[in-house]
Parts: C-alpha cells; sequence; structure tokens
C-alpha cells in the first residue's frame, strides 16, 4: 500500500455536490488500504472574491489582517470535506497550515516555506484517519503570524507535504484532464501530454500555464517529488511529471512504462484508462515542441533615453528589486548617437505601481527622459526539449505570427523556450497560430470540466 498526497483546487470544491464527488474518490483510495493526505483550496472563486470584498472596505488592507480573511477559505475547504468523507465512512481529521506543521518565512502574501514538521499529521495517518490540511498558508517562525503563500500556495503545501512525508506520489487535481499542450480553454484541439520532463514543466509554469504553480515544480524537482496532474471530474490517467521521464522509458516486454507512470496506475482505483503505452517507434524521436504556454498577467516599462554608462542598469534593476517585483524580459537597444539607450522589461502587473513610483521619485538620479508603461501585452512561450537539437524553431515561429499579422515586441528566449511579447488583444490568436505551426493540433476537443480560469 502506498502513501498518497492529494491536492484538489478550487474548482474540484466548488459547491457541495463536487465536495461529496472528491470525498468519494478520496474514499477508494481510503478503503484499498492506502494512506491518504489531502490537501484544498478554497472553494471556487472564494479567495478572488475574499480579495475584493478586502478591496470594497480598503484601498489597501494591511497585509496581516488580508492574510487572516483569506485563509478562511481553505478553513472552510478542510472542515466540509472532512465532514463529508467521516459521513462516507471513512474516519478524517482537517488541519490548519499551521497545525500540519508548514513553517514560513514571515513574508505576508508571498511568504516561503522554511521548514514541514508534519508530526500531527504523521500521527493521524498512524491512527487510521485521513488528513485534510488547508492549502495556501502556514505560520511565521519568527513572528508566530499566520501567513499566505500567495498564486499556486495550494500546490506548494502539497508537495511539502509529499516530500516531508516521502510519500510515493503528490496527485494535483484540476478541471481539465492533465497537463495540455495549451490552454484548453484557448486551443480546443490542444492534446494531453501523458509526460513531461520537470524542465519543460517549469518552463511551462513559468511562461504561464496555470495548471501547476512555478514553485510547486521548483519544489517537486529539488525534492524529486513525483508529480501526477490529473482531473477531479473523470478517472483518466493524466500527466506525470518527473525529474528524468527517459530513465522509465520502456522496458518491459509489454512496452508499458514501468516507473512513475506504472506507480500512479498501482496506487489509484480510479482510472478509466488503461495504462498509457508508450511505444518505441523506429528511429523516431520525441516531439520538436512539448506545449505552447501564455500569460497575460505582465506589464511593460520602458524607459526612454538612459544614459549609456555603467551602472545605470544596475540602478535601475535595484529599484525594481527593493519594492519586491520580480522582472521577467529585459530589452536594451544600442547605444544612440546621442549616448542613451532604451530600456525595457516586463513585470507582473500587481507590481507594476510600486515600481514604476520607485523610478519616477530616482528619475533625476538615473538620468532618463520619460518613463512609460502598458499593461496591454501578453507573452506567448514556445517550449520543448526537442529545440535543443533541432536549428530553426526561433523561425519558424516568428514567421507563423507574421503570417497572421501579429507583430513582436520582445523577446527572449532559455535553452528549451522562446518566449514572444505582442499586443494582448493578439495573444489568443497567437497561442492558436503556434499551436498549428508546430503540429501540436489533435483531432478531438479537450474538455474543461469546470473552473471560470479567473
Amino acid at each position: 500500500m502506498a502513501l498518497v498526497v492529494q491536492k484538489f483546487g478550487g474548482s474540484s470544491v466548488e459547491d457541495a455536490a463536487a465536495i461529496k464527488r472528491v470525498a468519494s474518490r478520496i474514499s477508494m483510495y481510503a478503503k484499498a488500504g492506502h494512506e491518504v493526505v489531502v490537501v484544498v483550496s478554497a472553494m471556487g472563486d472564494m479567495t478572488d472574491e475574499l480579495i475584493d470584498l478586502a478591496h470594497e472596505v480598503t484601498a489597501q488592507p494591511p497585509a496581516r489582517e488580508l492574510d487572516m480573511l483569506l485563509t478562511a477559505g481553505e478553513r472552510i475547504s478542510m472542515a466540509v470535506l472532512s465532514m463529508a468523507l467521516n459521513a462516507n465512512g471513512v474516519s478524517a481529521r482537517a488541519y490548519t497550515g499551521s497545525q500540519a506543521g508548514m513553517i514560513t518565512d514571515e513574508l505576508h502574501g508571498g511568504a516561503h516555506i522554511i521548514d514541514v514538521t508534519p508530526g500531527r499529521i504523521r500521527t493521524a495517518l498512524d491512527n487510521g484517519h485521513v488528513a485534510i490540511v488547508a492549502g495556501f498558508q502556514g505560520v511565521s517562525r519568527t513572528t508566530k503570524e499566520i501567513t499566505t503563500l500567495g498564486r499556486g500556495g495550494s500546490d506548494t503545501t502539497a508537495v511539502a507535504l509529499a516530500a516531508a512525508l516521502e510519500s510515493d506520489v503528490c496527485e494535483i487535481y484540476s478541471d481539465v484532464d492533465g497537463v495540455f499542450t495549451a490552454d484548453p480553454r484557448i486551443v480546443p484541439s490542444a492534446c494531453r501530454i501523458p509526460e513531461i520532463s520537470s524542465e519543460e514543466m517549469l518552463e511551462m509554469a513559468a511562461g504561464g500555464a496555470k495548471i501547476l504553480a512555478l514553485r510547486c515544480v521548483e519544489y517537486a524537482r529539488r525534492f524529486e517529488v513525483p508529480l501526477h496532474v490529473r482531473s477531479s471530474y473523470s478517472g483518466r490517467i493524466g500527466t506525470v511529471i518527473c525529474e528524468d521521464p527517459e530513465r522509465d522509458f520502456p522496458i518491459d516486454p509489454d512496452m508499458t512504462r514501468h516507473g512513475a507512470l506504472k506507480a500512479a496506475h498501482a496506487v489509484s482505483p480510479t482510472n478509466e484508462e488503461a495504462p498509457v503505452a508508450f511505444q518505441i517507434e523506429g528511429g523516431h524521436e520525441a516531439p520538436l515542441i512539448t506545449g505552447i504556454a501564455h500569460d497575460r498577467s505582465e506589464g511593460k516599462v520602458t524607459l526612454v533615453e538612459v544614459p549609456d554608462t555603467p551602472g545605470k542598469a544596475a540602478a535601475v534593476f535595484e529599484l525594481v528589486a527593493s519594492v519586491g517585483a520580480h522582472v521577467d524580459m529585459i530589452v536594451q537597444n544600442v547605444s544612440t548617437v546621442d549616448g542613451t539607450v532604451a530600456i525595457s522589461f516586463t513585470i507582473p502587473e500587481a507590481h507594476a505601481e510600486a515600481a514604476t513610483r520607485a523610478l519616477e521619485a530616482a528619475k533625476k538620479d538615473i538620468g532618463y527622459r520619460e518613463l512609460r508603461y502598458t499593461d496591454q501585452i501578453g507573452k506567448v512561450s514556445v517550449i520543448g526539449a526537442g529545440m535543443k537539437s533541432n536549428p530553426g524553431v526561433s523561425a519558424m515561429a516568428f514567421r507563423a505570427l507574421a503570417n497572421a499579422g501579429i507583430n513582436i515586441s520582445m523577446i527572449s528566449t532559455s535553452e528549451i523556450r522562446i518566449s514572444i511579447v505582442t499586443r494582448a488583444d493578439q495573444l489568443d490568436q497567437a497561442v492558436r497560430e503556434l499551436h498549428t505551426a508546430f503540429g501540436l493540433d489533435g483531432e478531438g476537443e479537450a474538455k474543461v470540466y469546470a473552473g471560470t480560469g479567473r
């Protein structure tokens, strides 16, 4: 029997009917003899609704009080789900993040986990209970205050518990059947990816794919936690993510994977699909491109006529860092005849006001002429380990966008990723054009079972 950590997102527990369905799924694992730890998000869009409520009261809610408010959403989910399990004849106990041993730093709204001490969870499992944990939250060791982990925090909670408990698998449940080649809400012809390397999944998450939070994937990679992404609305196998999928490629006579994917089938009593067979096709290599990710949550800052002298770029980005803003893409043009340059960079919209305010306060010291900001941009990323050994991927991507009349304003690359910034109103089209250009379209239509995508 296995120790399984499961995480259910907001769309999976959005109402009483959904919670009962989730409870039935968990009950199957528990009654099969597995030890089960469940991490839950707030119901539906409750977190966003609580944020909206706070901002109706005050434009700038105190960070401590906002965290106290937001943790209520997950606490409701954990308690109600525990009740549903007990009604199903499965003994369950609910725990807050602090009770589960999620120790964080003191940062409110985006705390980082610094330790996990799951003693109470281990005791609950030893006593035959299913442990239900409120995701997204912890407690600061120094201030003793309740903290939240930021967007995707429940994913990170689940992986952290899986690592601390040395679980056999961490299952992440959502409203789609795994990781797809693009967001099915934008590209209905997107295909499920049966397995993906953690390196590619990191790039997908960094590129804006919301199926998994970036910090969750980083944590899983660091502690070698195998992830299994699937839908709570079906019993389909989903997507397996691990550090090196190819190490477990078929060597069995029946040509089925004997590693993480097979383990996922062995654990799960709810698979509607037969185990995925990965056939070795003579001379056929892995697909060139794994998927297309997009992000519409960033804005672009441009500083015009910055003196082209040593230290100016450092001064700019030290200021941006000082307000906690994370810079994504950076472009600096060549020096002009008057000895100035333009520096453009993208940052999350949530950090834009603080960053631009700090830069405007330092305008005289930096010496730039003008600051421009727009949030009418979108980022699309082409991701795939296959581009390491295949020239021409960039040219293919740029030609596909050009043929569709989509202009490019910024470009950045890594070994397995090309990210492109374009106009916000052309982002969805850009995703579809690139998905088609790289041969990722499937014959069927991907299903989104629930959720608003908010």
